[in-house]
C-alpha cells in the first residue's frame, strides 16, 4: 500500500526517503527559534520526505509581514539554523524557501513602498507599488543569490524559489503585471528574464551541487495572464538553466476563482502540474494544492504524470501523516478539512498560525505530550463529544490518564455531524472518523446515547470537562410555532423535509451552510467537472450540464454582512457560490412575523415585504447548553467549561478545539500539583 508515495526519490543531489513534500507555509513564529524548531522537528519525525519552510524574505521590501524571517539578516540566523539542525536530528531533509512578495508586500510592515515590475496595484494589497529600476532589479537578483548561499551556510539541504501565487517572480512573468518596454518585459523572453537570472545567480553563488526547486504557477487564474503554452516555455527555460525540480502552484491571491478552500475538489489541479511534466521530460515535477491524503497522493503518483506530491496544510492537521500511512494506520490520520480558519486566514494577518482540528500545531512546546511528565494516572470525565470534548478526551488520554467520554447522541462529532452534509465539507466527517478511531486506540471509554442528567454521578472522577456544546436559539418571532417553521438542526442533523421555497432566518455561518446545502442541487456530472464548469475553466464532455433539485432560497439577516464570522479566505467564495446558485440575499432587514406561506420582513427602506416560503428555517444563533454548570460547581471537583457550553456566540470550532486541548493540560497540571 502507498508503494509510489513511499518510494524514495531524488531532487538534484538530494536523496529523499519518499515522494511526499511538506509544502511551504508561513507560520508567524519564524522569530521564535525553539518554537520553530519544535514544529519542523515533529514533521520530520512524522515522515515528511522533504520539508520546505515558510518563505524567508530575501530583503525587507519583499516581506509578507513583520513576522517573516529574513535569510540575509543576522537576526534570523539563529532561528533558521536551529530549525535546520532540529530537522536533521530527526533524520529529515529541509529546504528554505526564498521569498519576495513584490506588490503583495505591505508598506505598514517596515515603512517601505512595495516594488513590482510595473507600478500596477493589486486588489489584494492596497499599497501602490514602485516599478523597479534597473539597478534595483540587479540588487534583488543578488539578494536571491546571497539568500541561497546563506541557506547553505545555515545548514539547509536546498532552496525553493517562490515564483508562484502572484508574488514578485510571478509578477515579472505575467503580462497583467509586467508592462515594461525594456529587456525585463515587452515579450515572453523579456518577462522570463528575471526568473532565469535569479536561477543563474543562485547557481553561481551556492554551487551547482546545491539543490534548487522553483515553484512556478501552473495557471494564474487571472484574465489575460500567462497562457498554458507560455507556462510550458517557461518551465523548459528553467530546466535548461539547470533547476533541479519544479513545484507547480495554482492561482493568485487576488484571483476570483477559489483554489484551496473546502469548495475545491481534491486533486483538481493535478492536470496543470502534469502539463508542466510533459514539457520538461525527466525533470522532477511536484504537484500541489488540494491533495490532503496519502491515498490521494498515491493515486496521482500511480498515474505517472508527476514525480512528487506537496502537501502543506495536511502536515498542520497531522504531523505524522506519512509515518502513520507507512505503518498501515491511515485510519488514524487527522485529515485537513481545508477550513483555512486557523492557518491561511491567520497567516494573512501575520500572526501565529495553527490548525482547527490539531490545535497543537505550532504550539508543540506549550502542549507537550510526554506521559512521563504527567504524574500518577487520574480518572477524568468529558461530558459532550463535539470538537471541544473530542480534543479534551484525546489530550487527556495521550497524557496517560483514564478517560470516559459521555455523549447524548449515538455518534461523536457534535456540530461536525451537520457540517459534513454541506457541499465541499465532506471531509468534516473525516474528523469524526479520526477521533472515533484515535479515542478507541487510546483506550477512551466512549459512552454514546448517554446524557449526563445528574452531576453527582461524576463524583468519583478526579476532574471533569464540560463540553456539552450548544442548542439552537429558541425562536421568539410571532408565528414561530407554525407548522412550516423548522430549526437548522432539523434540516442538517435530522434530514428534515423542506419545501421548494425556503426562507432562512439568520445569515451567519450556519445560515449560509443551510443555504448552500439547499441550493446546491444535483448535477449530471462529477464534482470536478462541475467545479471547472462553474468556474469557467472547462466544459462538460457532453456539452451540457444539468443541475436538478435546487431549492429556491432566500437568506436574511438583520446586519449588513452575509456570512459574518466566516473566515476571510472562504467567505467570498461561499457567498459567490450562493449567488451563482440563485440564492436571494436580504441584509439589513427587520423580522416582522412568520405567516402562513412565508415570512414578513421590513426592508431598510421601511417597506414591509412578504417573502414567500413553503418552509422557514430558523438559523438565528445558538444558546449555551450549560445546565450542568452550577451542579458541577457545587460538586467541588476540578473542572473546565469549553466550547459552546462556555460561549455560544457564533460557533467557532477553532476556539472549541483549542479550549479542549488547553482544558486537558490545565486539569492534568492541577491534579498533579494537588497530589
Amino acid at each position: 500500500m502507498f508503494e509510489r508515495a513511499l518510494a524514495p526519490g531524488s531532487i538534484g543531489a538530494l536523496r529523499l526517503p519518499n515522494r511526499i513534500v511538506m509544502g511551504s507555509m508561513h507560520l508567524g513564529i519564524e522569530h521564535d527559534a525553539e518554537r520553530l524548531a519544535a514544529f519542523y522537528a515533529e514533521r520530520a519525525r512524522g515522515g515528511a520526505g522533504l520539508i520546505v519552510t515558510g518563505g524567508s524574505s530575501v530583503n525587507r521590501a519583499g516581506a509578507g509581514g513583520r513576522n517573516y524571517s529574513f535569510v540575509n539578516e543576522p537576526r534570523s540566523a539563529t532561528a533558521l539554523a536551529h530549525a535546520a539542525s532540529a530537522v536533521h536530528a530527526e533524520g529529515g531533509r529541509i529546504a528554505l524557501q526564498l521569498f519576495h512578495a513584490g506588490r503583495y508586500a505591505l508598506s505598514s510592515s517596515f515603512g517601505l513602498r512595495p516594488v513590482a515590475p510595473s507600478a500596477i496595484a493589486s486588489r489584494f494589497v492596497p499599497d501602490p507599488p514602485h516599478a523597479l529600476l534597473e539597478y534595483e532589479i540587479a540588487q534583488t537578483i543578488r539578494d536571491f543569490a546571497s539568500g541561497a548561499l546563506r541557506a547553505r551556510e545555515l545548514g539547509f539541504d536546498g532552496v525553493e524559489v517562490m515564483g508562484s501565487e502572484g508574488y514578485l517572480i510571478n509578477q515579472f512573468l505575467s503580462p497583467v503585471t509586467n508592462r515594461r518596454e525594456d529587456d525585463w518585459g515587452r515579450d515572453l523572453p523579456g518577462r522570463m528574464r528575471f526568473a532565469r537570472e535569479v536561477l543563474r545567480a543562485i547557481r553561481s553563488s551556492a554551487g551547482r551541487d546545491f539543490p534548487v526547486i522553483f515553484r512556478i504557477s501552473g495557471i494564474d487564474l487571472m484574465p489575460n495572464s500567462t497562457t498554458p503554452a507560455e507556462t510550458c516555455v517557461f518551465a523548459k527555460a528553467l530546466a535548461s538553466d539547470g533547476v533541479d525540480a519544479l513545484n507547480v502552484g495554482i492561482g493568485w491571491h487576488e484571483s476570483s476563482i477559489p483554489t484551496v478552500q473546502h469548495l475545491v475538489p481534491s486533486g483538481i489541479w493535478v492536470p496543470y502540474a502534469s502539463a508542466v511534466k510533459s514539457a520538461v521530460g525527466d525533470l522532477p515535477v511536484i504537484a500541489s494544492n488540494r491533495i490532503n491524503s496519502l491515498q490521494g497522493a498515491e493515486e496521482v503518483l500511480a498515474a505517472g504524470s508527476v514525480d512528487f506530491i506537496s502537501m502543506a496544510r495536511p502536515f498542520l492537521a497531522d504531523s505524522r501523516i506519512v509515518a502513520k500511512a507507512a505503518r498501515g494506520e491511515a485510519n488514524l490520520v487527522d485529515t485537513c478539512i481545508a477550513c483555512n480558519q486557523a492557518c491561511i486566514d491567520l497567516s494573512l494577518l501575520d500572526v501565529p498560525v495553527s490548525c482547527m482540528v490539531n490545535p497543537r500545531a505550532c504550539r508543540e512546546r506549550e502542549f507537550p505530550e510526554d506521559t512521563n511528565a504527567t504524574g500518577t494516572p487520574r480518572r477524568f470525565a468529558v461530558i459532550g463529544a463535539g470538537p471541544a470534548g473530542m480534543e479534551s478526551a484525546r489530550a487527556l488520554a495521550v497524557l496517560g490518564h483514564r478517560v470516559e467520554l459521555f455523549e447524548a447522541q449515538d455518534e461523536i462529532g457534535g456540530q461536525f455531524r451537520m457540517a459534513r452534509r454541506i457541499p465541499g465539507k465532506r471531509d468534516f466527517g473525516e474528523t469524526i472518523r479520526y477521533f472515533t478511531n484515535e479515542l478507541a486506540r487510546l483506550g477512551v471509554v466512549s459512552r454514546l446515547n448517554a446524557p449526563v442528567a445528574d452531576a453527582t454521578s461524576l463524583r468519583d472522577f478526579d476532574g471533569v470537562v464540560l463540553a456539552t456544546g450548544v442548542l439552537p436559539r429558541r425562536a421568539t418571532l410571532e408565528g414561530h410555532d407554525l407548522p412550516h417553521v423548522v430549526s437548522y438542526a432539523d434540516v442538517l442533523r435530522n434530514g428534515g423535509v423542506v419545501g421548494e421555497r425556503v426562507a432562512i432566518v439568520g445569515a451567519g455561518g450556519i445560515g449560509v451552510d443551510v443555504a448552500h446545502y439547499l441550493s446546491f442541487g444535483e448535477a449530471n456530472v462529477d464534482e470536478t467537472t462541475r467545479f471547472l464548469f462553474e468556474q469557467g475553466l472547462a466544459a462538460p464532455a457532453n456539452g451540457a450540464i444539468l443541475i436538478a433539485a435546487r431549492k429556491q432560497v432566500a437568506l436574511m439577516c438583520r446586519g449588513s454582512t452575509i456570512g459574518q464570522g466566516i473566515g476571510k479566505t472562504t467567505r467570498w467564495a461561499v457567498v459567490r457560490a450562493l449567488r451563482a446558485a440563485g440564492v436571494e440575499t436580504l441584509p439589513n432587514i427587520t423580522y416582522e412575523r412568520i405567516v402562513p406561506g412565508g415570512i414578513e420582513v421590513r426592508t431598510a427602506a421601511g417597506d414591509v415585504r412578504k417573502v414567500e416560503a413553503d418552509t422557514v428555517v430558523i438559523a438565528a444563533g445558538q444558546e449555551c447548553n450549560d445546565v450542568l454548570l452550577e451542579p458541577l460547581r457545587r460538586l467541588g471537583l476540578p473542572f473546565r467549561v469549553v466550547g459552546g457550553a462556555k460561549d455560544a456566540s457564533e460557533l467557532n470550532a477553532v476556539r472549541a478545539f483549542e479550549e479542549g486541548l488547553r482544558a486537558a493540560h490545565e486539569l492534568v497540571r492541577e491534579a498533579s500539583s494537588s497530589s
